[in-house]
């Protein structure tokens, strides 16, 4: 890392590997409805949530970025959130994307969202001027023939999974490479919530 000027970097939750399984299931149905060259499928492996997306940051504001997450982390308790419900964007026309959605009952979600966007800014980083619409890529199709029918497929089936615990943050740096993107984790970062006292991220760099 240190012969390198910047990393391209976002923040993100994991999803546990039972509920990638139930993912990888359902990815598995819709491709008896599509050949390859209709759609491009995300790696089940690499699905994430993604909280916020910093894009190429300079090396040397990678730990300002970590104390921020850390910060963040801090002010939230861990919560549990669910894989819940389909959707295809664009709503009308040919879809484009397929994605499955998050249901938040407790609102941890948002309340990390917006404590990751205010201890950022805090910091220097710039705010994410969009709604935070948390959601799972699991597919992006590449050409109007037999999108309607795997969009179809895909929004009719009512994806329903287990809650899982949220117990932290995680720093992730990105590499645009020839066959897809790497995800490398830089740092972790527990959710504690507010009054106790954090401790030091836990890194990989």
């Amino acid at each position: 890392m240190a012969n390198q000027e910047s990393l391209r970097v976002f923040c993100a939750v994991e999803i546990p590997a039972e509920v990638k399984k139930h993912i990888a299931d359902h990815v598995a149905f819709l491709r008896l409805h599509a050949s390859d060259d209709t759609a491009r499928w995300e790696l089940i492996e690499k699905i994430h949530v993604t909280m916020k997306f910093f894009g190429e940051i300079p090396t040397q504001r990678i730990e300002d970025l970590s104390r921020a997450v850390t910060r963040a982390a801090d002010s939230i308790p861990p919560f549990n959130l669910a894989v819940r419900g389909t959707g295809a964007f664009p709503p009308r026309g040919a879809a484009r994307v397929l994605w499955l959605g998050m249901h938040d009952d407790s609102g941890g979600l948002e309340r990390l969202q917006a404590a990751l966007e205010d201890e950022c800014a805090k910091a220097g980083f710039t705010r994410e001027p969009r709604p935070f619409h948390p959601h799972l890529t699991i597919a992006r199709l590449r050409s109007p023939r037999g999108a309607r029918e795997i969009a179809e497929a895909h929004t009719q089936n009512n994806f329903q999974d287990e809650a899982f615990a949220i117990t932290e943050v995680i720093v992730m740096r990105s590499e645009l490479e020839p066959g897809g993107s790497k995800y490398t984790a830089l740092s972790r970062h527990r959710l504690r919530g507010k009054g106790e006292k954090g401790e030091r991220a836990r890194r990989n760099i």
